[in-house]
């Protein structure tokens, strides 16, 4: 599976102000892989803004669509009017390991239930349309053995398939390569068993060293 995420490296994550009315919203966008990451986020946040009215947050962290590893909060702001519009902006950017914080510096006047969704959703829109993205490429491992002689020919078709090679063992047996391919495709290990002259090993599980 292939979507985009967040790439920001090497800063911590994206920021973009806006003031609505006298009150400004500080968005920071971040990657994150996990719900504790998603959390690292916020701290930093009331670390960097201690005096702050509130610190609303919202992430996905897995693939665009995930319904497991998700979460908002309203931080003090009435419900539903900050932590759920900023989980809809993220859910319909179609981005993924993703996590975002607003926060917000009170400025005296009352926005309302309908100020306030409107003002959350409008600073997360913001920052996520200067947001740069890199493609994320779900892998799964494939263990292949093959003779000394045909190491290059079996690396070439791991680079001409996309699939880097995390790994290298050489032993009595020939060299086993540990490779992540891309788990949105198939890999056509018949073509590429008789590209090896017959000499190609598939491995269920992670053989010797790998294990």
């Amino acid at each position: 599976m292939r979507y985009p995420i967040p790439h920001i490296a090497p800063a911590p994550y994206h920021e973009e102000s806006l003031e609505v009315q006298k009150s400004r919203f500080i968005t920071r966008v971040a990657q994150a892989t996990t719900p504790e990451q998603a959390q690292q986020l916020v701290d930093q946040a009331r670390l960097d803004h201690p005096d702050a009215s509130h610190h609303c947050s919202a992430f996905i962290a897995g693939a665009p669509g995930e319904q497991t590893a998700i979460g908002f909060s309203d931080d003090g702001e009435p419900g539903g009017t900050a932590g759920r519009p900023m989980y809809q902006v993220l859910e319909g950017s179609g981005l993924g390991q993703i996590s975002a914080v607003i926060i917000r510096y009170f400025g005296g006047t009352k926005l309302g239930t309908g100020g306030l969704v409107r003002a959350y959703s409008k600073a997360l829109l913001q920052a996520i349309e200067s947001l740069p993205t890199r493609e994320y490429v779900t892998r799964r491992p494939l263990w292949l053995t093959t003779d000394f002689a045909l190491e290059h020919e079996l690396r070439r078709w791991a680079e001409l398939n996309d699939a880097p090679v995390d790994q290298a063992r050489h032993d009595a047996d020939g060299v086993t390569l540990e490779i992540a391919f891309p788990g949105d495709r198939t890999p056509d290990l018949e073509a590429l068993n008789s590209r090896l002259r017959g000499r190609l090993v598939l491995h269920d599980e992670p053989p010797g060293a790998f294990a």
